[in-house]
Parts: structure tokens; C-alpha cells; sequence
């Protein structure tokens, strides 16, 4: 039977040798998989130009479990945090400062608005206390792009800090520490690297850093007690994740073949126009502006015929071999649909057509009063 096409922002589709990377097996603290571990640190490193100003701290878990690390790590905890919301993810980032403790202060705009620099200068100018901001790059619950260069010398100018979730445009979208300045960017392996999940990554200021020593609530969560290790014995401090680190070596192969960030952001970008285009032309309308829109996962308001049930929707998608995923959104019924993977614009015309049969088969009537059209 063949794997059916995930079309959502992680786990996601992943190439044949990137699977077989992860037949081997590996000794944790063996020389060739510190050397691994290694390779991969300072590949990820070349991505954001990074190695002269940042560390990359590797972290066993989830995507959630590194962007709290970074927070537990690099933020004091006398420290106070501006968490920017647009989304279920910058709420998430609020929900972590409010479990370690961290004081914070919420803006929130709506989901189909960008942060704006000129929010976060007003921000800080009214509260000086503030001594971090917190930013979701690319929010996966709607695919809105927050303008992350001009809020990074905002933050700066006002002699701030900046944590960065870059988990969904990491990889894809161009980000250069030398050019935008942070504290920490944190991604993961299973996103536009088409890694498989199980690993995140913090790429750490090394001042920040060394200077956040017994910041940490956790002691698995320590990033800095984490890197000290790692720079010290070449090993990880606990049982690391050895199939998903191989796999993500390989992915990263890959991806230089493809020829790095500019390659994958144009086929996610051609992805992302045919899907665009494709389901206009059904009659379904997508959530944000197209100036908003980041090529890496498109929202879709759900059809307003009674018929219409998401999970009926789902399976008989899937019966046809393509994943989606559950709207995210508080007030409107919606759906999202993925850009990223080992994918091309051919899947997803393929996944358009398998969408029109599905809505053709429960009957759906996309010219109802109320539609999106």
C-alpha cells in the first residue's frame, strides 16, 4: 500500500533516503555519532550564516520542547517578556512564560494580521521593564508571515532580546544572524528540512548563553548546561534521539543538492501558487491576504453547506492518499493544507483533484449564500 502524501507542517512527507538513513543503528556516545551530531550542528549553523555568533544547542523532543528551553534558558527569571500573539502558537509561547514563572505582557493582534514593527516600538516604549520579546516567525495556525527583519532592529534599538520560533519557516524562508539580530532562533527537524520529528535545535547568541547559567527550571531543558556537555565530550548529556539525528543528516545532504534555502523556498513557493490556484478554482477561498501569506501552510475557509463535516472531508481525502489538517481558528470553520515536504506542484494539483472529489461525492454546493468564493 502506498503511504498516502501529508499535507500538513510537520510530520510531513519525507524522501526515500531520508527513511533509509534510519535503518542503522547507533551507539549514543560511539566517535561516529558525536561526529554525526557534529556535522549536523555545523550544517544547520550555515543556514543563518551563523557560526561566528551563535551556538547550535540540539535538544531531544519536539519543536515545544526547545522553543521552552530557550525561554527557561535565556530569559532570567527576574526577566520580563513581550510575547507577540497572532495565533495558537504565540498563545502557546504566553502559556510557557506563565508555567516557568517568567512575568510577560500579551499583544495580541487578529489572526489575519501581522505583527508590525512599529507595534513593538510602542511597546517597549511604554514598558522599559520589558527585557525580551518573543516572536512567531511563520504562525503554522493560519500560514502568516510576521515581518521578522524590521521587528529584529526594533527590538535592538531599545537594547532588547529577541527569541525567535522560527519552526515553520526555518530552512525555507531566508533568515542571516549577521544581518537580523536574536538571542535565539529555534527550529526543529521535522519542518522545512524535511527531517523527520523527534529533534529541536536552539541557535543560541554565545554571550546570551554563557551568561544564562542557573536560569534554568528544568534540568533536562538546560540549554546551557546542554552545550557545555556537548562542548565538552562530544556527546549528548542524555539518551539522544540517533535515528532522527541520521535522517536529519541526510535530509540536510539533500537539501544542499536541492541547492539550500533559495531552491526550497521556490518549490514551496510554486507549491503553494498551484494549491493557491487550484482551489480558487474549486471555489474555496483562503484565509489570509496573499501579502500575508508564507508558502509553507494555507488556511481555507470551510465550506458552508450543511453537508460539509471536517472529518468526513478528511477521510475521504485520504482514501485518495493525501493528509490535511484541522483548522486551528477560534471564530471561522476552516482547514489547512501544507506546502512542505518531499513534495512538488504536481502532488498538489493531484491533491486538488482528490479535494474536488471528495466535495463532489458528500454533495457539497460551494455556490451557497455565505460561501467563501
Amino acid at each position: 500500500m502506498t503511504p498516502p502524501i501529508l499535507l500538513t507542517p510537520g510530520p510531513l512527507t519525507t524522501s526515500a533516503r531520508t527513511r533509509h538513513a534510519m535503518r542503522e543503528d547507533w551507539g549514543s556516545w560511539d566517535e561516529r555519532f558525536n561526529q554525526l551530531t557534529a556535522g549536523v550542528c555545523e550544517q544547520l549553523l550555515a543556514i543563518i550564516n551563523g557560526a561566528a555568533s551563535h551556538h547550535c544547542v540540539p535538544l531531544q523532543g519536539s519543536g515545544t520542547f526547545a522553543v521552552e528551553a530557550a525561554i527557561g534558558t535565556l530569559v532570567p527569571r527576574n526577566g520580563n517578556v513581550l510575547v507577540l500573539i497572532n495565533g495558537a502558537y504565540g498563545k502557546r509561547l504566553a502559556t510557557i512564560c506563565e508555567v516557568l514563572g517568567r512575568s510577560f505582557t500579551a499583544f495580541e493582534t487578529a489572526e489575519n494580521e501581522p505583527i508590525t514593527a512599529a507595534d513593538v516600538d510602542r511597546l517597549l516604549q511604554a514598558d522599559e521593564s520589558i527585557t525580551h520579546v518573543t516572536l512567531i516567525h511563520c504562525e503554522t495556525s493560519t500560514g502568516i508571515l510576521n515581518p521578522l527583519a524590521s521587528i529584529a532592529q526594533v527590538v535592538k534599538n531599545h537594547g532588547k532580546r529577541l527569541i525567535i520560533d522560527a519552526m515553520s519557516s526555518f530552512g525555507a524562508i531566508a533568515i542571516d544572524a549577521c544581518e537580523v539580530p536574536f538571542d535565539a532562533l529555534i527550529a526543529a527537524s521535522g519542518k522545512c528540512l524535511e527531517g523527520v520529528p523527534g529533534m529541536g535545535f536552539v541557535f543560541a547568541e554565545k554571550h546570551a548563553l554563557a551568561a544564562s547559567q542557573g536560569n534554568c527550571h528544568s534540568l533536562a531543558l538546560d540549554l546551557f548546561d546542554q552545550h557545555s556537555y556537548m562542548a565538552r565530550t562530544g556527546q549528548w548529556r542524555f539518551t539522544p534521539p540517533t535515528h532522527v539525528v541520521a535522517a536529519l543528516h541526510e535530509a540536510l545532504v539533500q537539501y544542499a543538492e536541492e541547492g539550500g534555502q533559495p531552491s526550497r523556498h521556490q518549490r514551496y513557493a510554486n507549491n503553494c501558487q498551484a494549491l493557491l490556484e487550484g482551489m480558487a478554482e474549486l471555489g474555496l477561498r483562503s484565509f489570509l491576504p496573499a501579502a500575508f501569506q508564507a508558502p509553507i501552510i494555507v488556511t481555507f475557509h470551510a465550506p458552508q453547506d450543511p453537508h460539509y463535516q471536517f472529518k468526513a472531508f478528511y477521510e475521504r481525502v485520504k482514501a485518495k492518499g493525501f493528509i490535511l489538517y484541522p483548522g486551528k481558528l477560534t471564530q471561522v470553520e476552516t482547514f489547512r493544507i501544507g506546502c512542505i515536504g518531499h513534495i512538488d506542484a504536481t502532488d498538489i494539483r493531484a491533491a486538488v483533484t482528490a479535494i474536488a472529489e471528495a466535495l463532489h461525492a458528500m454533495h457539497i454546493n460551494l455556490s451557497l449564500p455565505g460561501s467563501p468564493v
